[in-house]
């Protein structure tokens, strides 16, 4: 199996507790709350690997920019996500908000100009059709 696959699929399975846990802790705290623990099991998992990495970071300007970007979208969009799993059906939650892929897509195509086959055109059409059949 190649190392990136064991690695997707690792974060597949992760991810999938990732999107479970929320709807058990926004059931004994707010989203508020549970977004404020969620950075603390971060934190955690960022000094583990900072030890792990002998406390070697590699630091280019862009790099870091774009990694703190990275935290920040996922922190506003884990806050959006904890406040849709308290109040909505966490198997739809988590469906819906799965598919957003389709924006990082669409970003890659613009701005990166990574170009799409007819395959994964299809692809991302059933993906839209998705958001329609899960949609209330």
């Amino acid at each position: 199996m190649d190392n990136w696959l064991l690695s997707a699929l690792l974060a597949m399975i992760v991810y999938g507790f990732w999107g479970f846990f929320p709807k058990i802790a926004v059931s004994y705290i707010s989203p508020q709350s549970a977004l404020v623990y969620e950075v603390a099991g971060a934190i955690l998992v960022g000094l583990l690997t900072l030890f792990f990495i002998r406390f070697h970071l590699e630091f280019h300007p862009k790099g870091v920019l774009f990694a703190v970007l990275t935290g920040i979208a996922g922190m506003v969009g884990t806050f959006f996500f904890f406040s849709a799993a308290q109040k909505g059906k966490i198997a739809i939650v988590v469906g819906l908000t799965a598919l957003y892929p389709l924006i990082t897509v669409m970003l890659a195509v613009i701005f990166l100009r990574e170009p799409l086959t007819l395959k994964q055109i299809i692809g991302l059409v059933l993906a839209c059709s998705a958001i329609l059949l899960l949609s209330p």
